[in-house]
């Protein structure tokens, strides 16, 4: 099988069995690596019912595998949109808790004030000291932090009954032996009992580096709307996944500006980040619009969840082949997207840059969904 040639990291929805967690995969990844597990705390959000509050923040417990050289090995992190597979009259498990508010800003300060492996009653101490108050004790194990005239500021509680079992395995960035470190990362989770959860999904990371000028982004942004719709047919996209969906036309309209592949990426990017752009869709170019330093990447969230090396690297070689071909094309003009026709698909996949091995894999995809 061909190398990939570009730098990933990998993202890859799982589920433990019944009476496991994502802490157990952790576990058994460092002690095949010779590592160790800090246990971290993973930011989240989710759709509130509240009136006024959209959204409420979490800090969910992660685990990090560290190697003897302190390096990252992956993550073993939570996911809510992973849901269907849970059974939620299960009692909480002992010591583990999520914290919520609804501001991001103060997540980010308990983030680096409080401490992930202290224990439920203990972890929001450092953040009532910030605020001169002290800790309240409710119901059902909660502990609430409130500033001097009663305005929240967080809550930890118990983690609902089997929210411990979710689990998305996050790889460093991997610029070679794609197949093989992550194969070892799935053995590890194959050998513990994890499947695939009902909403799973894979995403991929591609470093962005090389797609910070105007005339690759246009390209990129035109190939996408043209054939995003049949990349997901072939791909497979989960039906149950959540968060995806196309990009506002407000963003077509601009990579096509007459002057807009005039532009530096510097100055391109000002009118980028006017348009207010979401993570939550089929490729998410947010990540590198906004120069985020730990994740500088082009994020592609429309494959299903594998338990298997061999399909992700399949996927990813898709895409670097799509990513090249924006790179090298002088300008792809703008297209309404296609509807599915097996000979279209065929033409696509023929055109951009795939190692004749993949692009037999996927040629065999399409015929088998054209088939379907």
């Amino acid at each position: 099988m061909s190398e990939l040639n570009w730098k990933i990291g990998f993202e890859i929805e799982l589920i433990a069995p019944k009476g496991f967690s994502r802490q157990d995969l952790a576990k058994i990844i460092s002690q095949q690596h010779q590592g160790s597990v800090r246990r971290i705390f993973h930011p989240q959000s989710e759709p509130s019912h509240v009136p006024g509050t959209p959204l409420f923040h979490n800090l969910t417990l992660g685990f990090e595998v560290i190697d003897q050289q302190g390096n990252l090995i992956a993550r073993c992190v939570d996911d809510l949109t992973l849901q269907d597979d849970l059974d939620r009259t299960q009692a909480p498990q002992a010591g583990w808790y999520r914290i919520v508010s609804d501001d991001m800003r103060l997540l980010h300060l308990i983030m680096c004030n409080a401490d992930a492996a202290a224990s439920l009653d203990e972890v929001l101490q450092p953040i009532a000291s910030l605020f001169a108050t002290n800790l309240e004790i409710g119901e059902g194990g909660m502990i609430r932090v409130a500033d001097y005239i009663g305005n929240p500021i967080a809550i930890a509680a118990p983690l609902p009954g089997e929210r411990e079992r979710p689990c998305e395995l996050i790889t460093p960035p991997i610029d070679t032996n794609h197949y093989q470190r992550l194969e070892s990362l799935l053995a590890s989770a194959r050998s513990l009992g994890f499947t695939i959860p009902l909403e799973g999904a894979t995403h991929l990371h591609f470093d962005a580096t090389p797609l910070c000028s105007t005339r690759v982004f246009a390209n990129l942004v035109n190939l996408l709307w043209t054939h995003g719709e049949n990349i997901k047919r072939l791909v497979g996209t989960n039906p149950k996944c959540r968060r995806l969906g196309k990009w506002d036309e407000d963003l077509l309209m601009l990579v096509n500006e007459p002057d807009f592949c005039e532009l530096s990426w510097s100055e391109a990017r000002e009118y980028l980040l006017k348009l207010q752009l979401t993570k939550y869709c089929d490729f998410n170019l947010k990540n590198f619009i906004h120069q985020i330093t730990e994740k500088h990447t082009f994020e592609v969230r429309i494959f299903p969840a594998w338990i298997d090396s061999q399909p992700v690297i399949e996927a990813a070689a898709l895409i670097e082949a799509i990513l090249r071909y924006a790179i090298v094309a002088p300008k792809i003009l703008p297209s309404s997207p296609l509807a599915w026709e097996l000979e279209s698909v065929q033409k696509f996949l023929t055109e951009i840059p795939l190692p004749a091995d993949f692009r037999q894999i996927w040629l065999s995809h399409a015929a088998s969904v054209g088939r379907g």
